[in-house]
């Protein structure tokens, strides 16, 4: 098929994680033969086109407009942003047409509802989380309204609405009342062979701590929904029963001084260290050194960082939220508990510890789900699965 995917981030321009899901994507869909073109932003001041790994990708030009990407002026910035973009894909009209058009989020969804109009391309939209999802059920304010109208207006529109795990499926339902059978689970890939590093790698990253023992990690954004505070919150309690026990968190975000000041007041500073962000080497790194990697989120579309953590080998405990709980349920997690609770986190991360038999056992039994559910060779090939339904019913 020709496909067009629309996304407001593409290597190596990253915000977040989306970026790098839509090469890896093209990438693939690519490598299986199908005829895939990127539309995405770039930094010049003219647009561009390039080749690689047999993907064509369109950057668009930066346009002179002092429009900053903040809170305040978040909505203009995406309509000058998608004004770009349709400037970058029009001229491509001329010579190629997709078959499918593939939105990935909100901030592309008036490019993409275009492009497929204009085009009379089948469209498919990706929801990587929803706003109300990220404040918990509410909308607080008119831009959380706003973004909430777009993602609602992008969804409706598709012919095919693709979610990465099974709770996202339904909030997506609940949210925008869409037909079930119109949404499909199709999980996020990892490329597993990047996260696992040599013995001399991990020592190197362990000899850091200078020997603690357990080691404990959480990878990711120092903000509320992530759940750092719950984790904060579990540490003594398991230090009392391992005593040389530290926790290793890498990461920044905006809670990031209120989550010191919360170790501060529990009295266990001097037990966390504050790593901020990591390049992909020394977090895998991190991650296979680690007793166990934690994930606590309390709002978890998905939750790549447990992907990441289970193909270092490394016992995973996680929340059983979102995502998160298709990983308990596939087995990937050694083991679980209730999002929010500090207590449930230390007692599974307690009987982890207590049995390395059973982690590792579990260790394994993640590699092999990995490698049966989540390549990328997978997640494309359910990906043009979706595609050729959305052709079907357009």
């Amino acid at each position: 098929m020709r496909v067009l995917l629309l996304s407001w981030e593409y290597p190596p321009l990253v915000v977040g994680g989306l970026g790098r899901h839509v090469e890896a994507l093209a990438r693939e869909l690519a490598s299986a033969g199908h005829d895939v073109r990127v539309v995405t932003r770039g930094e010049q001041a003219r647009s561009s086109e390039a080749t690689r790994d047999g993907v064509r990708v369109h950057r668009a030009a930066a346009d002179p407009l002092a429009i900053d990407f903040t809170t305040e002026s978040l909505l203009a910035w995406s309509q000058a942003a998608e004004h770009a973009l349709l400037r970058a894909a029009l001229p491509m009209l001329r010579r190629w047409r997709p078959d499918v058009v593939h939105a990935h989020d909100w901030l592309v969804a008036q490019s993409a509802i275009t492009l497929a109009q204009v085009t009379g391309a089948a469209l498919v939209s990706t929801v990587h989380a929803t706003e109300a999802g990220r404040h918990q059920g509410w909308l607080p304010g008119p831009l959380n309204l706003a973004i909430h109208s777009v993602e609602r207006w992008l969804v409706s529109r598709s012919a095919v609405v693709i979610t990465c795990s099974t709770a996202m499926h339904d909030e997506v339902v609940r949210l925008f009342e869409l037909p079930a059978e119109r949404v499909v689970v199709v999980p996020n890939g990892i490329e597993a062979a990047r996260w696992r590093v040599s013995g001399v790698a991990r020592q190197a990253a362990r000899a850091r701590f200078d020997g603690a023992a357990p080691l404990l990690v959480f990878a990711g954004r120092l903000v509320h929904e992530k759940g750092v505070q719950t984790l904060l919150d579990a540490v003594r309690p398991l230090r009392a029963h391992h005593p040389g026990l530290r926790l290793a968190v890498a990461g920044t975000g905006v809670h990031e001084a209120a989550l010191h000041a919360r170790a501060r007041r529990l009295r266990i500073a001097r037990l966390v260290d504050w790593l901020g962000s990591l390049a992909a080497d020394a977090l895998a790194a991190l991650l296979a050194a680690a007793d166990v990697v934690i994930v606590p989120s309390l709002y978890e579309p998905f939750g790549i960082v447990a992907l990441e953590a289970a193909a270092a080998r490394t016992p995973l405990v996680v929340a059983r939220t979102g995502g998160l709980a298709d990983l308990v349920s596939d087995g990937v997690a050694a083991d679980s508990f209730a999002a929010g609770d500090s207590a449930a986190l230390a007692a599974a991360v307690a009987r982890v510890l207590a049995d390395p038999d059973r982690a590792q056992r579990a260790v394994r039994r993640a590699g092999r789900v990995i490698r049966r559910d989540y390549t990328w060779t997978v997640v494309a090939a359910h990906t043009a699965d979706a595609y050729a339904r959305a052709a079907a019913v357009r």
